[in-house]
């Protein structure tokens, strides 16, 4: 089942969780019993049953040949990436450092991936070595991933990452479509293809990833029917059968006032409808879809302590003990053209938060007035000693911050 469309992404966020005698409870606890937990504040909590649902209501929705991914770089923490191994059909690397965290969590490696425009010697290498499938995004790469097979006397498997010539319209990162530092440009992928067999390849593939966070079915769709008949032209010139075709993901979740869920149905309908012309051009072709924040991104939260209440020419500022340096995407500079709220409750006292509440500004200890977390919400009954909660934070969080800015102290990860 899909989730039901609603217009407040805070109470959309709220549907998934518990209230109790005012209180968020987030994987069975409260905000403070989780500080206890974390030993400080400020920290994240991830929530295993919510990544759980996540996947188990994508199977749910999604056609059976569709096989799932989970893209770690929307949270490498090890223990999320160990219970998505279990979960999932495959892990999707952008780094060696990630490839170690895919590795050690039990995933077989012809199930992990590399995908990214600038990988090192000694992540090819470690890749090669490995076994598991890197996607190609350039000619000086296909020939050092040759060169490192003969090295190790192995045949490296290879999928081609493709830059396709259209883009996931409304999407919030567009990956593909035009001049990219990502993958082959599609009408350069033939004589990449004509020259595998020389070089000592395994050939598995295409990857295409045309774009994230889009929450528009149809876009998704237009950009999966375009990814196969892509596909399907460029598998004439491959050397061998086509066994894996990663079509991206793309799929958003909900932040911002006015934005809803995704709807699924569409867009498992369209794969319905695209599986006689995959199982025709490309038979043995394991077709996968690729996720990250649409797993992880409401299965985490991001907790900080008031420390001190304000007003300042008639505006409260509620200041916390956590900021930007720890949630740069909630603070609105990870890619926001204009900053806009992320949901944000007083985790401690969420119903006093709603209609009617006073309006207060949430910031950090850093001296930048880009330390912002909560720009006028309703939020004025906060107090010192009262936990700020950012939701919509289990993706592009705790890595994806500037820890180090000012020398603050660093926040901790639980996976409960």
């Amino acid at each position: 089942m899909t989730k039901p469309v609603k217009k407040n992404p805070v109470h959309a966020c709220l549907d998934r969780l518990m209230i109790q005698e005012n209180e968020l409870i987030f994987a069975g606890r409260t905000m403070q019993e989780l500080a206890d937990l974390a030993g400080q504040t400020p920290f994240y909590a991830y929530s295993e049953k919510l990544m759980t649902e996540r996947v188990q209501e994508l199977r749910r929705a999604m056609p059976d040949f569709v096989h799932l991914h989970y893209a770690i770089k929307a949270n490498p923490h090890p223990a999320v990436v160990q219970h998505f191994a279990t979960l999932v059909d495959g892990l999707d690397v952008a780094s060696g450092g990630e490839l170690r965290v895919a590795l050690a969590s039990g995933m077989r490696p012809a199930s992990i991936s590399f995908a990214g425009p600038g990988k090192q010697r000694e992540e090819l290498h470690a890749a090669v070595e490995a076994g598991i499938v890197i996607n190609m995004e350039s000619h000086r790469e296909m020939h050092l991933i040759s060169e490192l097979g003969t090295e190790l006397g192995k045949r490296p498997k290879v999928a081609i990452r493709v830059n396709p010539d259209f883009e996931l319209k409304a999407s919030g990162m567009r990956m593909g479509g035009g001049p990219k530092q990502f993958g082959i440009d599609a009408e350069l992928v033939p004589e990449v293809l004509r020259q595998l067999p020389e070089l000592g390849l395994d050939f598995q593939g295409f990857h295409v990833f045309s774009g994230s966070q889009n929450l528009r079915p149809e876009a998704i769709c237009e950009a999966q029917t375009l990814t196969i008949e892509l596909a399907t032209k460029l598998s004439k010139a491959a050397p061998g059968p086509i066994r894996m075709l990663n079509i991206g993901g793309g799929f958003g979740i909900p932040y911002f006032p006015g934005e809803d869920y995704l709807d699924l149905k569409p867009i498992a309908d369209n794969l319905e409808r695209l599986r006689p012309a995959i199982e025709n051009a490309m038979p043995e072709a394991e077709v996968i879809i690729e996720l990250g924040r649409y797993l992880v991104g409401e299965a985490g939260i991001y907790v900080c302590q008031i420390i001190d209440h304000k007003v300042s020419r008639g505006e409260t500022f509620l200041i916390a003990d956590g900021g930007l340096h720890h949630h740069l995407a909630a603070s609105g500079n990870f890619g926001q053209v204009i900053r806009k709220n992320y949901p944000v409750v007083i985790g401690n006292r969420v119903r006093a938060s709603g209609a009617g509440a006073g309006a207060a500004s949430v910031v950090g200890p850093l001296c930048t007035p880009l330390d912002l977390l909560a720009d006028k919400m309703p939020l004025a009954h906060g107090e010192v000693g009262d936990m700020v909660t950012v939701l919509q934070s289990g993706a592009y969080g705790y890595t994806a911050s500037p820890h180090l800015f000012l020398s603050q102290p660093m926040p901790v990860e639980i996976c409960v």
